[in-house]
């Protein structure tokens, strides 16, 4: 892709300059590396890319199974052909480095081969009547139009997590990209535009939020709205649907523990945690921002997550020997380092990190920070920080961690490292929130079960698996006199 290239939203199966403002792509390693200008839609764009998916819905919810099976099927087969050279594009232009980038986009391409084969397994049901003689059919049909709004830290999953199982349940898409991002976006959007998809089954409109977004929401033909983000914006986006009747699938924040019990080996516990907190930066709403740990293991394990972020090198996305990349613009590091100076406000200790660094290439660079002596009334431990930032808090015993780790205003994923199954067990059903993992990080998750959360992390149906169903089909019953 070059630099002076502008690219162009994807609408009825063409593309389309915009407006005149553009996006400018610029890398978070190397600020002086412009990737690209990309479109900038207006409200003309959404109208028109909205009209393109309604006039396209009858003959795509209509296809044969093969159709939108073999279409699926494509897309997937490419993205995991060319997961190295997309991965290059995301990690350059999000900053998680090449390894992660890469395995996002292969994860991506999973996402449209599962979905191509729930294609073939949507299958209804049939029942007897109450009444004698007749016959009652439930089928699953799709929606309409609908809107798919992502966010800038999964550029490649996320998207395809929600356009996949759009397309494979009969629906036809507005696709609205982070304005970060649009690099990435635009490459599947051209992948999906060779696929032999109808043109308007699938659109893409690239641009800010408070125009592209408002638009969707606002508009009388789209049927329903999938977002991915912020909890104030996730309230405005329910807001807006309940007003048009839409329907609405919210995943938004998460503030994750990681619970590590006295009987825990440490360096799976100290594995889980580094992952869970730090890669990706901590870009991630599954990040474990707070570690729980009890006093018995407290300093072993402390001891041993330092030594191996000693290790966890910083810097540019594409270096192979980078741990962790830069985060993804000078506001999200800004934020950081806000968390970072409050935690010390607080009272808290910085024992690792935390402080903006220097490399070979301009970037937003940050030390992975980790802080210990903190409580639960702290922000730190209540808001969201989206960032390279980790709090361990020490409990006496495995009931105390339980009622901290579930005080909280969010409820994505939880984790409890240790060797008891009892408390596995016990955690696993108690956790109030809507993953749980055991000896694992809290990030990671397979794409053909169901994702999300309970309390201000998600609303309306889940994500991902057969579950995803649920968002992006109706269901209706029809009676048969025999």
């Amino acid at each position: 892709m070059s630099e002076s290239a502008a690219y162009g939203n994807f609408i009825a199966g063409a593309w389309h300059a915009g407006a005149r403002e553009t996006l400018e792509n610029r890398n978070p390693s190397d600020l002086d590396d412009v990737i690209g200008h990309y479109a900038c839609a207006e409200q003309a764009d959404v109208d028109a890319a909205v009209a393109a998916a309604r006039a396209a819905l009858p003959a795509w919810a209509d296809a044969e199974l093969e159709t939108r099976h073999a279409v699926l099927n494509r897309i997937g087969t490419e993205l995991m052909a060319r997961k190295d050279e997309l991965g290059r594009l995301l990690a350059r232009e999000e900053g998680k480095t090449l390894p992660e980038a890469t395995g996002e986009v292969a994860r991506a391409g999973q996402f449209f081969s599962f979905y191509a084969g729930e294609v073939l397994r949507n299958f209804g049901e049939l029942a007897p009547s109450v009444r004698p003689g007749i016959e009652v059919e439930v089928r699953r049909e799709p929606i309409g139009v609908v809107g798919l709004i992502t966010p800038w830290n999964f550029p490649a999953a996320i998207p395809a997590w929600k356009i996949a199982p759009a397309l494979a349940y009969g629906n036809t898409v507005v696709f609205k990209p982070a304005e970060l991002v649009p690099g990435t976006a635009w490459a599947l959007a051209e992948i999906i535009g060779r696929s032999g998809i109808p043109e308007g089954a699938f659109n893409m409109v690239m641009g800010h939020g408070a125009v592209v977004g408002e638009a969707l929401l606002g508009h009388d033909d789209v049927a329903g709205i999938s977002f991915t983000g912020s909890v104030e914006t996730g309230r405005h986006v329910a807001r807006r649907c309940a007003e048009g009747f839409k329907k609405v699938q919210l995943e938004l924040g998460g503030k994750n523990p990681l619970v590590v019990l006295d009987d825990a080996d440490v360096e799976t516990a100290a594995d889980a945690a580094l992952n869970g907190a730090y890669s990706g930066s901590g870009q991630k709403c599954t990040a474990s921002e707070r570690l729980i740990v009890t006093q018995g293991i407290h300093d072993r394990f402390v001891e041993a997550l330092i030594a191996k972020l000693q290790d966890y090198k910083v810097g540019h996305a594409l270096a192979a020997d980078s741990k962790m990349g830069p985060l993804v613009d000078e506001r999200q590091l800004d934020k950081s380092l806000g968390y970072i100076a409050l935690a010390q406000q607080e009272g808290a200790e910085l024992v690792f990190g935390g402080q903006r660094l220097n490399r070979e290439t301009r970037g937003h660079y940050l030390a992975p920070a980790l802080f210990t002596g903190t409580h639960n009334d702290m922000r730190i431990n209540r808001e969201e920080m989206f960032g390279p930032i980790a709090a361990v808090q020490r409990v006496r015993d495995y009931d105390e961690a339980l009622e901290k780790a579930n005080d909280t205003s969010f409820g994505l994923t939880s984790g409890i490292c240790t060797t008891s199954l009892k408390h596995a067990t016990h955690f696993k059903q108690h956790s109030a929130a809507g993953i749980a993992t055991v000896n694992l990080p809290t990030g990671g998750m397979d794409y053909h079960v169901p994702f999300g959360g309970k309390k201000m992390s998600s609303y309306g149906p889940r994500e991902q698996g057969q579950h995803a169903r649920d968002f992006y089909t109706v269901t209706k019953t029809a009676y048969t006199k025999v």
